[in-house]
């Protein structure tokens, strides 16, 4: 399980109005207006940022001395991290505020999103759960149809929770017979959710209330009385947003009992870093446990006997040495997902009342592509592949032989597939660059799609075209890069570009539709997207490749990318833009401080930018996986060479750069943000802006309202069209 990382808006900060208090405030923006220091601004005028204080901490790691100016920003809840963000806030936003056609790149983005949307159906007990937005909704609405045709009626409004959007539905799990859901909410995008319990006829909320729920999803028992879910022990007060979470336990949770009554499954006392994902076996026989530890791919794979009354939890694969994911199973009979010796992945059935390796059974060989994902349903293996990076869906018999390959639209991704086996039809949603999510039904046994859903948008794709290009990185390895843009590109070397990507936790960047960059298209961007090690694009050597001492061959594939699309005169280097989020925003970060005069702007968002400290918070210990740890003196001397903040040097010149960071984010914590910010900031020897966006009441961007996601990506598109000299000419 991979519990990291996600992405983007603007709100600004609420201003106190009583009359009395308007003397104060102007006092206050004087005082503070004495401490601040000079750059240019949007308008040629002045641009000055708020003078962050400093403290001598130093640590020593391993005998080496290491500065922490800003530890203080460290604490979101302090009044002078307050002050600061406030000020911060306010200098970006008059700078954006200059931009002209920042409001004509949003009311683009509205327009644009103003398009129905769906997911991919599950059906259940003969009926079809699935979410929908009419288009400027903040969260997508979950609907339930009685029949595949039947006219769908609404389950659950999210944007009823809250007055802003800021309550989203973050998982879903429904009862066999159709009638009762359990579903997740988390607030102002925290990792944090709140779990309960709805009646599917009457749409209304039983008393069932589970909380303190983090990185877990939920099973029903077959006999639809309770379901399983993971969680940890309440949080002490005043440090749910930044407090390291260890110790999760998983719980069977029966309906109508009080959560303090919900009995513990499994829990290991003797190692903090394992959490668990319980599923019930659509046989009802068994609870699957996958017992992850930080994110690493690799994981153990457990079960408990459920018609046996206070079975013990077997540890069928225990070693740590591999992924293993249950696919389903005849009666003891388990079919396994795993790379273990088949880096690129191979499907494998194990008996677990002879569960030695010598007995198991490969059902489809490891191939030249990476397998990502395997279901089962109407008695076909439909087995999902990522060859360079793009989707491939193939489908088997039950022994293993090969039927057919499902016919996709083009180069993009396809996802769903999901059902039992014994259920006659799936559903799977495909996109690329340039076509929005359509919804499939696909018919196993006849190999047959038909359209459920498909959006219409206001966008015309026959404009645009994708290729895929290979290059060389530093040491020679190949690697893949999707491009797309307006045809008829001219090779000018004079193309605004927009370089995206993440590279890490064996997550796959793959074709995918965002209106945010069908806008970038429109304004005359290239959009490229390059395929780094430590993804999972190529299996799990790809992943390795790019991780702990490797780190480094990430930063080296992503420059020579830039290096790439200037060579072939795409871009050059005052045109050319990076941007990533999260593990992306570390990658923008490690290579804005290594290459500072390779781009012509920099967007870093809700980045990992302190990597001596960002095992130190909520999940952050479980990043070690990729990138070890400062604790480990070798670690040390890796993540220091490369860590952001720590390789900023006075008197550089670094590009245009928005940071942006949310101040709800429990995962990524904002002050890693805030200390890089405060830090380049200081360093800045050039006359270009570094401004921090510091979005209020969102989190690491899952459940980001539309309307934030949409002011957020007409800032950052400003923003860059200012930096690079664009000339906006929008429809």
């Amino acid at each position: 399980m991979n519990v990291f990382i996600g992405f983007n808006s603007e709100e600004l900060l609420m201003r106190l109005v009583l009359a009395d208090i308007v003397l104060f405030l102007t006092l206050a923006m004087i005082a503070c207006a004495l401490t601040f220091s000079a750059v240019a601004q949007a308008d040629g005028a002045p641009l000055v940022y708020p003078k962050a204080k400093t403290v001598d901490q130093v640590d020593d790691y391993h005998g080496v001395k290491v500065a922490d100016p800003y530890r203080w920003l460290e604490d979101t809840d302090a009044a002078d991290t307050h002050d600061w963000v406030e000020a911060e806030n306010k200098v970006t936003f008059r700078y954006l505020e200059q931009i002209p056609y920042r409001g004509a790149i949003r009311d683009r983005l509205l327009k644009l999103w103003n398009y129905e949307r769906f997911t991919v159906p599950e059906q259940q007990g003969g009926r079809y759960f699935y979410q929908h937005n009419n288009g400027l909704q903040n969260q997508n609405v979950l609907l339930v149809a009685e029949s595949l045709n039947a006219e769908p009626r609404v389950l659950l409004d999210p944007n009823t929770l809250s007055s802003d959007g800021t309550v989203a539905l973050v998982g879903s799990a429904l009862s066999d017979d159709g009638k009762l859901m359990v579903y997740g909410t988390a607030t102002s995008g925290s990792d944090w959710t709140e779990w309960h319990v709805r009646d599917v006829d009457t749409s209304k909320d039983l008393p069932d209330d589970i909380k303190w729920v983090k990185f877990s999803g939920a099973s029903w028992t077959k006999d639809n009385k309770g379901f399983y879910y993971s969680r940890y022990d309440e949080p002490k007060e005043g440090t749910a947003m930044r407090g390291a979470n260890y110790f999760q336990k998983l719980y069977y949770h029966r309906l109508g009992t009080a959560q303090g009554e919900d009995k513990l499954v499994y829990e290991r006392p003797d190692n903090k870093e394992l959490g668990f994902a319980g599923g019930v076996t659509d046989d009802g026989h068994y609870l699957a446990i996958s017992a992850w530890q930080g994110s690493s791919p690799k994981n153990r794979l457990y079960y408990k006997d459920l018609t046996q009354p206070d079975s013990q939890v077997v540890k069928l694969l225990d070693d740590f040495d591999a992924q293993y994911q249950f696919v389903d199973n005849d009666g003891p009979v388990f079919l396994i997902q795993t790379d273990l010796d088949a880096p690129r992945g191979r499907l494998i059935a194990i008996d677990i009342r002879h569960p030695e390796r010598a007995n198991w059974k490969t059902i489809v060989p490891q191939g030249a592509d990476k397998l990502e994902s395997t279901s089962v349903v109407d008695n076909v293996m439909l087995l999902g592949y990522l060859k360079d990076a793009r989707t491939e869906v193939r489908a088997y018999d039950l022994q293993g032989k090969l039927v057919r390959t499902v016919d996709l639209p083009g180069i993009g991704t396809a996802s769903g597939f999901g059902g039992k086996r014994k259920d006659k039809e799936t559903f799977y949603s495909y996109t690329s660059f340039t076509s929005p999510t359509t919804i499939y039904r696909y018919d196993p046994q006849a190999g047959k799609s038909s359209v459920f859903r498909q959006p219409k948008v206001d966008f015309d794709p026959t404009k645009y075209e994708t290729k895929q290009v290979f290059y060389n990185s530093k040491d020679g390895t190949r690697v893949p890069m999707f491009l797309t843009y307006k045809k008829g590109l001219k090779l000018d070397g004079q193309n605004p570009t927009l370089l995206y990507a993440y590279g890490g936790f064996d997550i796959s960047l793959t074709p995918a539709f965002s209106v945010s960059n069908l806008v970038w298209l429109e304004m005359g961007g290239v959009y490229a997207q390059p395929n780094l090690r430590g993804g999972g694009e190529y299996g799990e050597d790809w992943h390795l490749a790019g991780t702990h001492a490797k780190k480094q061959n990430v930063f080296d594939d992503f420059i020579a990318a830039a290096e790439w699309l200037i060579a072939n005169k795409y871009t050059s280097t005052p045109k050319l833009a990076i941007r990533g989020a999260s593990n992306g925003g570390l990658l923008v970060g490690a290579c804005l401080t290594q290459r500072p005069e390779l781009y012509g702007a920099a967007l870093p968002e809700v980045g990992v930018m302190d990597m001596l400290r960002f095992h130190k918070f909520t999940i952050g210990w479980a990043w070690t996986s990729d990138y070890g740890s400062s604790d480990n003196p070798e670690d040390f001397k890796a993540l220091y060479a490369y860590s952001p903040l720590h390789n900023l040097k006075a008197g550089t010149k670094y590009p245009p750069t928005l940071i942006a960071t949310s101040d709800h984010d429990d995962r990524v914590v904002p002050g890693h943000s805030f200390k890089f910010a405060a830090t380049m900031q200081a360093d800045q020897a050039g006359p270009a802006p570094v401004l921090i966006r510091i979005e209020t009441k969102a989190g690491h961007g899952a459940g980001k309202p539309i309307s934030k996601v949409i002011d957020e990506t007409a800032d950052a598109w400003g923003f860059l069209a200012h930096n690079l000299n664009m000339q906006v000419a929008l429809q």
